[in-house]
């Protein structure tokens, strides 16, 4: 029988090699391998969350006509209602609805006076004191003609009075009230205008 170095058989030291072999494969294992797996797990996972991620824009790549759509009808229903409490008062376009309504009612115009605004939460109140002189039939017809302009507009304090002389039956003192929007953005140029 074969002895090892200190009088002990061969497969000691085999056992001993096998040992320490095993030592620093588990070692390396522990030190190398596991951080390796950890690292692909993690990797794993992220790659799994970005695939999930791209499944999403896929998806919302083929809404996307839908979503233009939309955003082009909300646009249009923005510049309706728009035209319905604009975001300037526009006292010049406004004048001059108003002095052809008074026009095709055969009217005088007597006074057209432009008030200031009243803040309200998301709008402000723009009145406009008018005074008129006509017929009654007249001022019914300038007060339907009002009502169907697309911008929003009350009449307020209305007070009719005889006036005994001429076509001009009536004088009619009333409060034009509109409104307009307030912006962030316009809030400047509604208060340069």
């Amino acid at each position: 029988m074969q002895t090892g170095l200190e009088g002990k058989p061969w497969y000691a030291g085999l056992a001993i090699g096998a040992a320490f072999g095993l030592a620093i494969v588990g070692l390396a294992y522990w030190q190398v391998i596991t951080p390796l797996n950890e690292q692909i797990a993690s990797q794993e996972s992220r790659l799994e969350q970005l695939q999930k991620k791209i499944v999403e824009g896929r998806a919302a790549k083929q809404q996307l006509p839908q979503f233009r759509e939309q955003v082009r009808t909300l646009e249009l229903e923005l510049d309706k209602l728009l035209r319905i409490l604009p975001a300037r008062k526009n006292t010049a376009d406004l004048l001059r609805r108003v002095r052809g309504l008074a026009e095709q009612g055969d009217f005088g115009f007597r006074q057209f006076t432009p008030g200031n605004f009243v803040d309200r939460e998301f709008y402000s109140e723009w009145p406009i004191r008018i005074n008129l002189a006509g017929t009654y039939h007249n001022l019914a017809l300038f007060f339907d003609r009002i009502s169907r302009l697309s911008r929003i507009i009350n009449i307020e304090n209305l007070s009719i009075q005889a006036q005994p002389s001429g076509n001009e039956t009536i004088l009619a003192n009333f409060t034009a009230k509109t409104f307009v929007y307030k912006d962030t953005d316009t809030d400047g140029d509604a208060a340069a205008q």
